[in-house]
């Protein structure tokens, strides 16, 4: 291991890694070395290799440099634990990203800064590129699309906040000055989060447009050229897992930023495997005493009938649950791992006051729904005393059994499992389910199915 000093943020590090002037950057501490991982992974299989991750804490940094990845020492000293969104040291975090943009730009070099709790789908740099009076594009919170190709958002439509996981600076002069003013905003008050920061400082003026093509606009200080990424390829939580705007658009997204979700870092992290854009050890694939799944039952009247609102919703949703809950009692009776079902909404979930789906939007009633939306799923997944809580049962996103990474052993291991009466012909009733693999309950299980099956478990 090289002395830490080696590691350290400097012109020649940047330009080693460099490509066309531009390098891509993200950072984290400990807690995030999964996310990370998968952040390198799709941007390395995507062929770009422009990269750099900055390391919150010394854990981090010694774990990326012997696994090969690029990383620089920012000198931060924070916990190696997940902090949480909206602490104090999650706002200094944030900090940290002001002023590792500060630190770039005078070097020279464009810069794509980005969250850790984002993935690319597809190579940005062409995309960027199609800009190149941009001082600035960042993506954003819109949920109302304000596009339907691959254009620039319409700015002038663009009422959301604008989102700093994603966005890449070019290093002028405007550029330079808004990222001095904004470091400078955020040290003298450090109850600004740094995305109300940004937001507040390049709106101070919004417009005329830069020409009548790109998209790109004045902004801040009226030099600023701003241009909005388009929200249906630079996908949000909200346009990616409940609208699937590129897939009704035709269009190839090019990343995904887990927001709008309601279940902390683990919710993220689930987000990222039921679009099976996670990447996960071997060992997640295949879990001792193996799995089981079900295809739910649910009739057309719960899905379609009737009005979407509070009652229809919820009906639909506590039927699934109750199957659910079965399910949960099966497979910890049988020491087995759960595959969720996939769930259907016919109702938005989100954090404030709305009417079941967003006006303007494109969110389809009902929908496949995120688990987060149901269930609380950073509670589902954490390591709670078996004393209080019983044993865990652990469970696996919707997706698991369609993700190529599932080892082939595992997919030919299926064990179909069906009720009938004993005595009857063809029936040879068993309760030997010591047999390593996948059971896969009958398609369309009621609760009362799942409830009988559960009662012939018990003597297992």
């Amino acid at each position: 291991m090289p002395r830490l000093k080696s590691f350290r943020l400097t012109k020649e590090l940047v330009a080693q890694r460099a490509k066309d002037n531009v390098i891509i950057v993200t950072f984290g501490n400990f807690a995030f070395m999964d996310f990370i991982l998968t952040w390198v992974k799709h941007l390395t299989d995507l062929g770009v290799s422009n990269l750099l991750v900055g390391a919150m804490d010394a854990k981090l940094l010694n774990a990326l440099y012997w696994k090969g990845i690029p990383v620089f020492d920012m000198g931060s000293h924070i916990s190696t634990d997940d902090v949480g969104w909206g602490s104090p040291i999650f706002h200094k975090m944030g900090r940290q990203k002001v002023l590792l943009i500060n630190a770039i730009l005078p070097f020279g070099f464009e810069l794509l800064m980005c969250d850790t709790d984002m993935v690319w789908l597809k190579n940005p740099l062409p995309y960027l590129a199609r800009y190149p009076d941009a001082d600035i594009l960042t993506s954003s919170d819109q949920v109302v699309p304000t596009v339907v190709d691959d254009r620039l958002a319409d700015w002038k439509q663009v009422g959301a906040a604008y989102n700093i996981g994603i966005f890449h600076w070019r290093p002028t002069p405007p550029a330079k000055k808004l990222a001095k003013e904004w470091i400078d905003m955020l040290l003298a008050d450090d109850r600004i989060w740094d995305q109300n920061g940004f937001n507040e400082l390049v709106r101070r003026q919004t417009g005329p447009a830069f020409d009548d093509e790109s998209g790109i606009f004045y902004s801040y200080d009226g030099n600023l050229k701003l241009g909005i990424l388009p929200e249906s390829i630079f996908c949000s939580g909200h346009t990616y897992f409940v609208q699937a705007l590129h897939q009704q658009f035709r269009l190839q997204p090019y990343a995904l930023h887990t927001t709008f979700q309601y279940a902390g870092t683990e919710g993220k992290r689930h987000r990222l495997r039921e679009a099976m854009v996670f990447f996960d050890p071997p060992e997640y694939y295949d879990a001792p005493g193996g799995f089981l799944s079900f295809r739910p039952s649910i009739s057309k009247s719960l899905l379609l009938d009737g009005e979407h609102n509070l009652e229809s919703h919820f009906s639909l949703i506590n039927y699934q649950m109750r199957q659910i809950r079965s399910a949960l009692g099966l497979a910890s009776v049988l020491n087995r791992t759960l595959v969720m079902p996939p769930l259907w909404c016919r109702l938005d979930r989100l954090w404030f006051p709305h009417p079941g789906a967003l006006l303007g939007s494109m969110t389809r009633q009902p929908f496949l729904c995120p688990l987060d939306h149901v269930f609380e799923v950073n509670v589902m997944l954490r390591d709670l005393p078996a004393e209080e809580f019983g044993p865990a049962i652990n469970i696996r996103e919707y997706s698991f059994l369609n993700n190529p990474f599932l080892p082939q052993r595992v997919r030919e291991s299926w064990l179909d499992v069906q009720l009938c009466q004993e005595g009857t012909e063809d029936c040879h009733a068993s309760s030997n389910t010591s047999r390593p693999g996948l059971l896969r309950f009958p398609k369309r299980s009621s609760e009362e199915t799942m409830l009988a099956l559960l009662a012939w478990c018990r003597p297992c």
